[in-house]
């Protein structure tokens, strides 16, 4: 069988997208397997970028799960992994960011464009500075009207900002996979099983395309 990602081995990194049981550390992680990579995956709830430069510790939890095996949660304050050590543990052939709705500002008046561009930027630096390809996931819809404070428009905003700020990442626009309110929520931001399954699908497809476009493989 020809696999796409056969030999590719790829760090994922995230927040709390990344950090729960059935999550994308469960859905992408395993669809990029059942295309033959070898994934190590990484989730701290409420990270933003710049906590995978300085290694933060966070209130709500962390995730990790290595190729095949179960993803290990810890739930709780927590101390996150700095993309030094994981880079340094883990030897990718690609990295994948998944943040976006940490940094968004949700219920802010404005998009807080200075303060994200340091986030991307002190994390991107790191990266290039391995001289190892990325791809930065955009947020997703999710669901208006709840206690996130998310819209459909600053979702908006936000992916296309980040869009122009995270090379040399490639850029995965999430907002393109599906219309708002497609993917129904547990809490207007995180999404049921069907949902995570549906991101972790197409994410996986970009990365696919991604792989042959940039002749990843090894």
């Amino acid at each position: 069988m020809n696999l796409a990602l056969a030999g590719l081995v790829v760090l994922i990194i995230g927040d709390s997208h990344m950090s729960s049981r059935d999550y994308l550390i469960t859905t992408l992680h395993d669809a990029l397997i059942n295309q033959g990579a070898v994934v190590h995956s990484y989730g701290v709830c409420g990270s933003n970028a710049a906590d995978w430069v300085y290694r933060a510790t966070e209130p709500c939890g962390r995730a990790e799960r290595h190729n095949k095996d179960a993803p290990h949660v810890d739930a709780g304050q927590v101390q996150g992994w700095s993309i030094d050590e994981l880079i340094a543990q883990n030897h990718p052939n690609l990295i994948l960011v998944e943040l976006g709705d940490t940094m968004a500002g949700y219920g802010q008046s404005s998009l807080p464009q200075a303060w994200i561009w340091g986030q991307v930027k002190s994390l991107t630096r790191r990266i290039k500075a391995d001289n190892i390809p990325c791809a930065w996931v955009g947020p997703p819809w999710g669901s208006e009207g709840t206690r996130y404070h998310k819209t459909y428009t600053r979702v908006k905003e936000m992916s296309e900002f980040l869009s122009q700020i995270v090379a040399p990442c490639e850029f995965i626009d999430s907002t393109t996979f599906a219309t708002p309110g497609d993917w129904p929520t547990i809490d207007g931001q995180h999404f049921t099983a069907s949902g995570y399954r549906n991101w972790g699908d197409d994410i996986a497809a970009s990365v696919v395309r991604l792989a042959r476009q940039k002749d990843l493989t090894p």
